[in-house]
């Protein structure tokens, strides 16, 4: 089976004026994924995400919010001003969160191995009842919740690698022991959760690294904490909040996370899916701001979600 790589048009028309969240990431990683090597990818369109699916990790209230907020010219301030609307943000939500469900279908339903989506809005910062810091619908944990309800998933997990803390997973997944949330992150960061402590109905594990921290302290992270956890937890599927901050080029963050160490934890993520859920693995694209850093960490993570599928 091959890995599908899953964007649309529409995720690059939304924008936010100067914000580093912007639509360059797409076409940067779109160009560097057209080499020969990446030919085996099957790629689609995002489709839309349907309001039910949404609904699994949002509030009717919130997606209305995000609809009616939606400017017809000009931009719209949610989050106290860094997380913006513009006339395409409504629909680009929808097809990012639709890229994410179309993943779990094709990967539950044994149409591809695995996938990749390119897709923005991010979405691990969006809580059940807020967006905020850039993010608008969760994605992750809407593909999470679409796997239950859908194809009967009795344990899914969401691990997130990027720099910030996912603190919407967080808030959807809290009480829900049937979903798994870890996440490496900076600490003390944006968005200030993530400690340890937080541990939710026993389904939550927070491993936050120190400023300057490199790769090799990500991956032990992964290694002493979240991966003795996972297998405790044994999911049906996993998702990935695939988030290239760490990276020590980024200029939003302070770790010094290498191209190569992403090439390295994707490979353990994808040892463990192989032994615990089937290879069973949707990754979503978070953050990730310096263009050149940002293709180059998503072209090895794609290698290896290829690779795994041959």
């Amino acid at each position: 089976m091959t890995t599908l790589f899953l964007t649309h048009p529409t995720c690059s028309l939304h924008e936010m004026g100067g914000s580093p969240e912007q639509p360059a990431r797409l076409a940067a990683i779109e160009q560097i994924l057209q080499t020969e090597e990446f030919d085996i990818l099957t790629r689609e369109d995002c489709p839309k995400a349907a309001v039910e699916q949404i609904e699994r990790a949002h509030p009717q209230a919130h997606i209305s919010l995000i609809r009616e907020h939606t400017p017809t010219s000009g931009y719209a301030v949610m989050d106290g001003g860094d997380t913006l609307l513009c006339p395409h943000s409504y629909e680009a939500a929808l097809r990012a969160a639709g890229g994410a469900v179309r993943a779990v279908d094709a990967v539950m339903g044994g149409e591809a191995r695995n996938a990749f989506c390119a897709i923005r809005p991010p979405g691990h910062h969006a809580e059940r009842q807020q967006a905020m810091g850039f993010c608008l619908f969760n994605n992750a944990a809407i593909a999470a919740l679409h796997a239950r309800a859908e194809y009967g998933a009795e344990r899914v997990a969401v691990v997130d690698f990027d720099v910030h803390h996912g603190n919407g997973t967080q808030n959807i997944f809290w009480e829900d022991e049937d979903m798994f949330y870890g996440s490496t992150h900076q600490a003390p960061f944006y968005p200030g959760s993530g400690d340890p402590d937080e541990t939710g109905v026993g389904n939550i594990f927070n491993a936050p690294l120190p400023e300057g921290a490199d790769g090799e302290m990500m991956l032990e992270a992964f290694e002493q904490l979240l991966l003795p956890e996972l297998s405790d937890f044994s999911p049906d599927l996993m998702v990935i909040s695939a988030g290239f901050d760490a990276h020590e080029a980024d200029p939003l963050a302070g770790l010094r996370v290498q191209t190569q160490d992403f090439r390295r934890l994707t490979q353990m993520l994808v040892d463990y899916a192989a032994e615990t859920c089937c290879g069973r693995i949707v990754s979503v694209l978070e953050g990730g701001y310096d263009l050149q850093a940002l293709s180059q960490s998503v072209a090895a993570h794609v290698e290896v979600l290829i690779e795994a599928g041959l």
